[in-house]
C-alpha cells in the first residue's frame, strides 16, 4: 500500500486498517525502510525549515539559524528511529505478561503505525509556534495502539488497557529519553540552541 494511503487510512479510519495491517507481513527492517523513516524524515525537515528559517522566540530573543535547524532535525530523526526500534523490542517482551502474542512483526507494526500520528502532528514544527499543537496530535496515537492491540497482539480484553497505558509510557519515557540523550550529545557537539550565544532579534 502506498505511504500516503497507509497515514490517511489510519488516522481517518483505524478499525478498518488495523485489520488490512494484520493480513500483512512485516519486519522491523521493512517497515523502517519503507514507513518510519519517510515520515520521521518529513519531521526532521519541517523541524529543519522551522528553526533554520522561521525561528522560535519571544520578546528578548529569537532561534532562528540554519545550525539550529540542523540541531533540531538531526535530534528528531534520530531519536524517531531509535525509539521505534527501542519501542518495538520492548512492547515484543512485554507481551506475554500481559496475555498477548509474541510476534516482533506484529509489535513493529503496531508501534510503526500507532506512531503515525506523532509523525504527522511533527509536521507543524515547519512553523515552530505549532510544535505544541503538533505534539497534543501525536495523542491521538494511543487511541490508534489500544485499538491496534486486540487485532495485532491478540490482547484479551481484560488485559488490554493495562496493556495500552505500560507500552503508552514506554514509548513516553523511551522517547523523552533519547530526545534529553541525544540534545546533550548534540549541544556538546553545536552548542546549546536556548543559550545566550543563539539570543537576538
Amino acid at each position: 500500500m502506498a505511504l500516503l494511503d497507509r497515514v490517511k487510512n489510519i488516522l481517518l479510519s483505524p478499525k478498518t486498517e488495523w485489520q488490512v495491517i494484520n493480513a500483512e507481513t512485516e519486519t522491523p527492517q521493512s517497515l523502517l525502510t519503507k514507513y518510519v523513516i519517510p515520515l520521521v524524515l518529513l519531521s526532521a525537515v519541517a523541524s529543519f525549515i522551522g528553526y533554520g528559517f522561521i525561528g522560535r522566540g519571544n520578546l528578548l530573543y529569537k532561534i532562528v539559524g540554519v545550525r539550529w535547524g540542523a540541531y533540531f532535525a538531526i535530534q528528531v530523526l534520530a531519536s524517531g528511529i531509535l525509539s521505534y526500534y527501542i519501542a518495538t523490542y520492548v512492547i515484543d517482551a512485554l507481551a506475554p505478561s500481559f496475555g498477548s502474542e509474541k510476534n516482533l512483526g506484529k509489535s513493529a507494526q503496531l508501534v510503526a503505525y500507532a506512531s503515525t500520528a506523532s509523525w504527522v502532528g511533527g509536521l507543524l514544527m515547519i512553523v515552530p509556534l505549532l510544535g505544541t499543537i503538533g505534539a497534543l496530535l501525536g495523542l491521538y496515537g494511543i487511541y490508534l495502539f489500544y485499538l491496534g492491540l486486540p487485532v495485532l497482539k491478540k490482547t484479551p480484553e481484560e488485559k488490554r488497557i493495562g496493556y495500552m497505558i505500560v507500552c503508552a509510557l514506554v514509548i513516553i519515557v523511551v522517547s523523552f529519553v533519547l530526545y534529553f540523550i541525544l540534545g546533550a550529545i548534540l549541544t556538546a557537539t553545536m552548542g546549546n540552541p536556548f543559550g545566550i550565544d543563539t539570543l537576538f532579534n
